[in-house]
């Protein structure tokens, strides 16, 4: 039996870690049974989660916990796809991961509001007296992390336009599609679909957030793939197309 380990259902959404999202879904899209558990990321051979347990091998990394699973049995999430949509699922992936992940994360982290009300609980299992100073050392960690990977660097005008631009690039891509590539989801679909849920969930407000909204169709995409993946899980209402929010244009 495979278990997956995650941070588990917070924020409003099923599970707080987009990348724990990406890696259920994707084992869901595969049919392979699985269980879910509780983990801390120095518990992972990679200090991150997610990371799985397959038989008594330990897997971190979302991508190399695909390409495990897809080797071991026999099984592409791509199938289906040809030579450059397959060159296009990677660069969309990286754009997501690479880019806009950080975009999204700063919206989090970064703003106070937000922080306080997320993941500054993520510390709530030490003794009171110490929270305080591990919450600054956690946000002091991230902080840094955004900075070095180069978006904390950016204004937060800079931060909302830059995801922006990936958002309306992946709205362009999905089009009037069920999904990235068609009628089937593939493997990217597992990361847009973490990404976008991530963003729009209702329990954090940014302008970040408010410019996601604006894309019906991809609160749409993301209404699916919920139901779809998580069919018990509460989520809001699609937003309806209308001429003043036409399909795939920011507000």
């Amino acid at each position: 039996m495979i278990t997956l380990y995650g941070l588990g259902p917070s924020f409003g959404l099923p599970e707080a870690s987009p990348y724990v999202t990406k890696t259920e879904v994707q084992l869901k899209l595969l049919g392979l049974p699985y269980r879910k558990e509780l983990g801390r990321p120095e518990q992972s051979p990679k200090g991150q989660l997610p990371f799985i347990d397959d038989d008594g091998a330990r897997i971190a990394d979302s991508h190399f916990i695909r390409e495990h699973l897809e080797k071991k049995h026999s099984k592409d999430l791509d199938a289906g796809l040809d030579a450059r949509q397959r060159a296009e699922a990677w660069a969309v992936e990286r754009m997501l991961e690479n880019h806009f992940a950080a975009a999204s994360g700063c919206t989090r982290w970064l703003i106070p509001e937000n922080f306080e009300k997320g993941p500054a609980h993520f510390v709530d299992g030490a003794p009171e007296e110490l929270r305080p100073r591990l919450r600054e050392e956690l946000l002091g960690r991230v902080r840094e992390s955004f900075r070095i990977a180069g978006m904390a660097r950016h204004s937060d005008e800079e931060i909302v336009a830059l995801g922006a631009r990936s958002l309306a690039a992946l709205s362009v891509l999905l089009g009037d599609k069920p999904h990235l590539f068609g009628d089937r989801p593939a493997g990217v679909d597992a990361t847009a679909f973490a990404l976008l849920a991530g963003i729009l969930t209702p329990f954090f407000d940014s302008p970040l957030r408010r410019r996601a909204e604006g894309f019906a169709n991809l609160v749409a995409y993301t209404a699916r793939m919920m139901r779809a993946f998580y069919p018990e899980h509460p989520w809001g209402p699609e937003r309806p197309q209308g001429p003043e929010h036409p399909r795939g244009t920011p507000r």
